[in-house]
Protein backbone atom coordinates (compact mmCIF):
# COMPACT_ATOMS: atom_id res chain seq x y z
CA UNK A 1 0.00 0.00 0.00
CA UNK A 2 1.02 3.56 -1.09
CA UNK A 3 0.58 6.34 0.81
CA UNK A 4 1.37 9.89 -0.04
CA UNK A 5 4.04 8.49 -2.71
CA UNK A 6 5.65 6.62 0.48
CA UNK A 7 5.38 3.14 1.40
CA UNK A 8 3.58 2.57 4.54
CA UNK A 9 3.63 -1.44 4.85
CA UNK A 10 7.78 -0.83 4.51
CA UNK A 11 9.38 -2.37 8.17
CA UNK A 12 11.92 -0.60 10.09
CA UNK A 13 14.83 -2.61 11.77
CA UNK A 14 12.41 -3.69 14.33
CA UNK A 15 10.05 -5.40 11.94
CA UNK A 16 7.62 -2.48 12.47
CA UNK A 17 5.33 -0.69 9.40
CA UNK A 18 4.96 3.02 10.01
CA UNK A 19 1.48 2.59 11.62
CA UNK A 20 2.34 -0.11 14.02
CA UNK A 21 5.82 2.36 14.98
CA UNK A 22 3.58 5.74 14.78
CA UNK A 23 0.63 3.78 17.47
CA UNK A 24 3.98 2.68 19.73
CA UNK A 25 5.30 5.98 19.66
CA UNK A 26 5.61 7.92 22.78
CA UNK A 27 6.31 11.85 22.48
CA UNK A 28 7.28 12.12 26.10
CA UNK A 29 10.64 9.84 25.72
CA UNK A 30 12.43 12.94 24.53
CA UNK A 31 12.86 16.48 25.90
CA UNK A 32 10.05 18.98 24.38
CA UNK A 33 10.64 22.80 24.26
CA UNK A 34 8.15 25.53 24.97
CA UNK A 35 7.86 27.68 21.28
CA UNK A 36 7.02 31.47 21.50
CA UNK A 37 7.13 34.13 19.63
CA UNK A 38 8.05 37.72 20.10
CA UNK A 39 7.36 40.59 18.75
CA UNK A 40 9.73 43.77 17.36
CA UNK A 41 7.03 46.14 16.40
CA UNK A 42 8.42 49.62 14.53
CA UNK A 43 6.11 52.33 13.95
CA UNK A 44 7.19 56.09 13.23
CA UNK A 45 5.91 59.01 15.34
CA UNK A 46 5.80 63.27 15.10
CA UNK A 47 8.05 64.48 18.04
CA UNK A 48 6.63 67.65 19.40
CA UNK A 49 7.71 70.92 18.00
CA UNK A 50 7.12 74.25 19.64
CA UNK A 51 7.42 76.01 16.07
CA UNK A 52 4.37 74.95 14.08
CA UNK A 53 5.90 76.53 11.22
CA UNK A 54 8.42 73.42 11.51
CA UNK A 55 7.76 70.01 10.25
CA UNK A 56 7.99 67.62 13.04
CA UNK A 57 11.14 66.00 13.61
CA UNK A 58 10.28 61.75 13.44
CA UNK A 59 11.22 59.34 16.13
CA UNK A 60 11.23 55.74 15.65
CA UNK A 61 9.37 53.97 18.30
CA UNK A 62 9.46 50.39 18.95
CA UNK A 63 6.49 48.75 21.12
CA UNK A 64 6.86 47.47 25.20
CA UNK A 65 5.02 45.63 27.38
CA UNK A 66 5.81 45.91 31.02
CA UNK A 67 5.61 42.50 32.35
CA UNK A 68 2.57 41.64 34.86
CA UNK A 69 3.59 38.12 36.46
CA UNK A 70 6.66 36.04 37.23
CA UNK A 71 9.24 35.71 35.88
CA UNK A 72 10.65 39.31 35.26
CA UNK A 73 8.05 41.26 37.00
CA UNK A 74 7.97 44.52 36.39
CA UNK A 75 10.41 44.10 33.21
CA UNK A 76 9.91 46.07 30.02
CA UNK A 77 9.55 42.87 27.61
CA UNK A 78 8.26 42.16 23.71
CA UNK A 79 5.04 41.58 23.29
CA UNK A 80 4.61 37.91 22.58
CA UNK A 81 3.51 34.85 23.73
CA UNK A 82 3.32 31.12 23.18
CA UNK A 83 2.68 29.46 19.79
CA UNK A 84 -0.89 27.12 19.81
CA UNK A 85 -0.91 23.86 18.83
CA UNK A 86 -3.09 24.68 15.82
CA UNK A 87 -0.91 27.44 14.18
CA UNK A 88 1.76 28.34 12.69
CA UNK A 89 4.66 31.04 14.33
CA UNK A 90 3.75 32.81 11.86
CA UNK A 91 0.00 32.64 12.46
CA UNK A 92 0.67 33.37 16.40
CA UNK A 93 3.01 36.75 15.57
CA UNK A 94 0.22 37.88 13.85
CA UNK A 95 -2.48 37.24 16.53
CA UNK A 96 -0.28 38.55 18.85
CA UNK A 97 -0.07 41.71 16.62
CA UNK A 98 -3.59 41.99 16.59
CA UNK A 99 -3.92 41.71 20.33
CA UNK A 100 -1.44 44.60 20.97
CA UNK A 101 -2.05 46.99 18.47
CA UNK A 102 -5.58 46.12 17.04
CA UNK A 103 -3.90 46.20 13.30
CA UNK A 104 -3.19 43.58 10.83
CA UNK A 105 -2.61 43.02 7.30
CA UNK A 106 0.78 44.80 7.74
CA UNK A 107 4.47 43.82 7.12
CA UNK A 108 5.98 41.14 9.16
CA UNK A 109 8.78 38.87 8.37
CA UNK A 110 10.68 36.08 10.68
CA UNK A 111 13.83 37.66 12.41
CA UNK A 112 15.72 34.69 13.99
CA UNK A 113 15.37 31.76 16.07
CA UNK A 114 16.26 32.41 19.49
CA UNK A 115 17.15 28.86 21.56
CA UNK A 116 19.88 29.30 23.47
CA UNK A 117 20.02 26.95 26.75
CA UNK A 118 18.48 29.03 29.53
CA UNK A 119 17.32 31.87 27.81
CA UNK A 120 13.94 32.05 29.47
CA UNK A 121 14.04 30.64 33.27
CA UNK A 122 10.69 28.92 33.65
CA UNK A 123 11.74 26.05 31.14
CA UNK A 124 13.09 25.40 27.81
CA UNK A 125 11.93 28.13 25.26
CA UNK A 126 13.03 28.90 21.53
CA UNK A 127 11.61 32.27 20.53
CA UNK A 128 10.49 32.32 16.89
CA UNK A 129 10.81 36.53 16.72
CA UNK A 130 9.27 39.03 13.94
CA UNK A 131 9.25 42.08 13.00
CA UNK A 132 6.69 44.27 12.00
CA UNK A 133 6.45 47.63 10.73
CA UNK A 134 3.07 49.42 11.65
CA UNK A 135 1.54 53.25 10.66
CA UNK A 136 0.85 54.71 14.03
CA UNK A 137 -2.02 56.00 12.74
CA UNK A 138 -3.60 52.47 12.88
CA UNK A 139 -2.64 51.46 15.95
CA UNK A 140 -4.40 51.02 19.52
CA UNK A 141 -1.95 50.02 21.96
CA UNK A 142 -3.54 47.67 24.20
CA UNK A 143 -1.68 45.35 27.19
CA UNK A 144 -2.48 41.78 26.65
CA UNK A 145 -3.69 39.24 29.49
CA UNK A 146 0.08 38.93 31.05
CA UNK A 147 0.80 42.80 30.73
CA UNK A 148 0.32 45.77 32.95
CA UNK A 149 0.95 48.26 30.69
CA UNK A 150 2.15 48.84 27.03
CA UNK A 151 3.64 51.95 25.56
CA UNK A 152 5.63 52.45 22.65
CA UNK A 153 9.27 53.77 23.49
CA UNK A 154 11.49 56.25 21.37
CA UNK A 155 14.29 54.07 20.28
CA UNK A 156 17.94 54.73 19.54
CA UNK A 157 20.59 52.46 18.55
CA UNK A 158 24.56 53.74 18.26
CA UNK A 159 27.99 51.94 18.35
CA UNK A 160 30.10 54.11 21.53
CA UNK A 161 33.11 51.41 21.37
CA UNK A 162 34.84 50.25 18.16
CA UNK A 163 38.16 48.02 18.77
CA UNK A 164 40.26 46.06 15.81
CA UNK A 165 37.57 42.97 16.17
CA UNK A 166 35.33 44.20 18.75
CA UNK A 167 31.97 46.67 18.74
CA UNK A 168 30.25 47.84 22.05
CA UNK A 169 26.42 49.20 21.19
CA UNK A 170 23.78 50.98 23.27
CA UNK A 171 20.27 50.47 22.85
CA UNK A 172 18.46 53.27 24.52
CA UNK A 173 14.49 53.00 24.75
CA UNK A 174 12.54 56.03 26.43
CA UNK A 175 9.05 56.31 27.79
CA UNK A 176 8.12 59.11 29.21
CA UNK A 177 9.83 59.12 32.69
CA UNK A 178 11.32 55.75 32.07
CA UNK A 179 14.88 55.30 30.36
CA UNK A 180 15.78 51.54 29.81
CA UNK A 181 19.70 51.25 28.18
CA UNK A 182 20.76 48.06 26.96
CA UNK A 183 24.52 47.78 26.25
CA UNK A 184 25.74 44.40 23.96
CA UNK A 185 29.11 43.32 22.57
CA UNK A 186 29.90 41.51 19.35
CA UNK A 187 32.93 40.81 17.20
CA UNK A 188 33.34 43.06 14.13
CA UNK A 189 31.23 41.92 11.30
CA UNK A 190 29.68 39.49 12.95
CA UNK A 191 25.41 39.61 13.23
CA UNK A 192 23.99 40.57 16.46
CA UNK A 193 22.05 37.46 16.92
CA UNK A 194 25.47 36.10 18.18
CA UNK A 195 26.39 39.33 20.25
CA UNK A 196 26.56 39.26 24.09
CA UNK A 197 24.11 41.39 26.41
CA UNK A 198 26.69 43.26 28.75
CA UNK A 199 23.71 44.98 30.61
CA UNK A 200 20.26 44.29 29.66
CA UNK A 201 19.13 47.63 30.95
CA UNK A 202 15.91 46.61 32.27
CA UNK A 203 14.46 44.28 29.37
CA UNK A 204 13.29 41.41 30.51
CA UNK A 205 15.00 37.52 29.03
CA UNK A 206 16.91 38.46 25.63
CA UNK A 207 14.95 40.96 24.69
CA UNK A 208 17.83 43.20 24.50
CA UNK A 209 19.49 41.05 21.49
CA UNK A 210 16.53 40.63 19.43
CA UNK A 211 15.48 44.08 19.37
CA UNK A 212 19.05 44.99 18.08
CA UNK A 213 18.35 42.30 15.44
CA UNK A 214 15.35 43.95 14.53
CA UNK A 215 17.43 47.21 14.01
CA UNK A 216 20.18 45.51 12.15
CA UNK A 217 17.71 43.82 9.86
CA UNK A 218 15.68 47.42 9.23
CA UNK A 219 18.42 49.13 8.72
CA UNK A 220 20.00 46.85 6.50
CA UNK A 221 16.96 46.55 4.38
CA UNK A 222 16.04 50.16 3.81
CA UNK A 223 19.39 50.25 1.56
CA UNK A 224 18.26 48.22 -0.80
CA UNK A 225 13.86 47.91 -0.32
CA UNK A 226 11.44 50.15 -0.29
CA UNK A 227 10.60 48.86 3.06
CA UNK A 228 10.38 52.15 5.15
CA UNK A 229 7.23 53.08 3.32
CA UNK A 230 5.62 50.55 5.47
CA UNK A 231 6.42 52.81 8.07
CA UNK A 232 4.23 56.05 6.49
CA UNK A 233 1.04 57.04 6.01
CA UNK A 234 -0.67 56.61 2.57
CA UNK A 235 0.33 59.99 1.68
CA UNK A 236 3.31 61.59 2.94
CA UNK A 237 5.30 64.16 1.42
CA UNK A 238 9.46 62.93 0.15
CA UNK A 239 10.87 65.41 3.43
CA UNK A 240 8.49 63.05 5.18
CA UNK A 241 10.01 59.98 3.90
CA UNK A 242 13.56 61.80 3.86
CA UNK A 243 13.20 62.33 7.74
CA UNK A 244 11.97 58.77 8.26
CA UNK A 245 15.12 57.14 6.75
CA UNK A 246 17.70 59.35 8.75
CA UNK A 247 16.12 58.62 11.86
CA UNK A 248 16.17 55.35 11.28
CA UNK A 249 19.74 55.02 9.87
CA UNK A 250 20.89 57.51 12.56
CA UNK A 251 22.74 59.75 9.32
CA UNK A 252 21.38 62.88 7.41
CA UNK A 253 21.19 62.86 3.12
CA UNK A 254 21.10 65.63 1.02
CA UNK A 255 17.63 66.50 -0.20
CA UNK A 256 18.85 65.72 -3.82
CA UNK A 257 20.25 62.56 -3.58
CA UNK A 258 17.44 61.30 -1.54
CA UNK A 259 15.10 62.47 -4.12
CA UNK A 260 16.79 60.48 -6.68
CA UNK A 261 16.70 57.42 -4.50
CA UNK A 262 12.74 57.79 -3.52
CA UNK A 263 12.18 58.60 -7.33
CA UNK A 264 11.54 54.77 -8.04
CA UNK A 265 9.85 54.03 -5.08
CA UNK A 266 6.73 56.70 -5.16
CA UNK A 267 4.11 57.60 -7.12
CA UNK A 268 3.82 61.57 -7.33
CA UNK A 269 0.12 62.75 -6.57
CA UNK A 270 -2.34 65.88 -7.46
CA UNK A 271 -2.50 66.88 -3.64
CA UNK A 272 -0.72 68.80 -1.03
CA UNK A 273 -0.21 69.12 2.60
CA UNK A 274 -3.23 71.47 4.16
CA UNK A 275 -3.53 73.51 7.62
CA UNK A 276 0.14 72.72 8.77
CA UNK A 277 1.92 76.54 8.97
CA UNK A 278 4.14 76.19 6.27
CA UNK A 279 4.66 76.18 2.73
CA UNK A 280 2.54 73.01 1.35
CA UNK A 281 3.94 70.19 -0.36
CA UNK A 282 3.25 67.96 -2.73
CA UNK A 283 1.86 64.53 -1.40
CA UNK A 284 3.25 61.05 -2.64
CA UNK A 285 2.22 57.35 -2.38
CA UNK A 286 3.68 54.25 -2.54
CA UNK A 287 4.78 53.29 -6.32
CA UNK A 288 1.89 50.77 -6.64
CA UNK A 289 3.55 48.91 -9.62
Amino acid sequence: MRYKGKDILQRDSQGLTEEEFLAAYEPGDYPRPSVATDMVIFTVTDGEEENYRKLARKELRVLLIKRGGHPYLGFWALPGGFVRPTETTEEAAARELREETGVDEVYLEQLYTFSEPGRDPRTWVMSCSYMALVDSKRVHVQAGDDAAQAAWFQAAFRKVEQEEQREVWELTLSHEETVLRAVLEKETGQAFTESKILDPGGLAFDHARILACGYERLRGKLSYTDLALHLMPEYFTLTQLQQVYEVVLDREFPAAAFRRKAAPMVTETESYTENEGHRPSRLYRKNQS
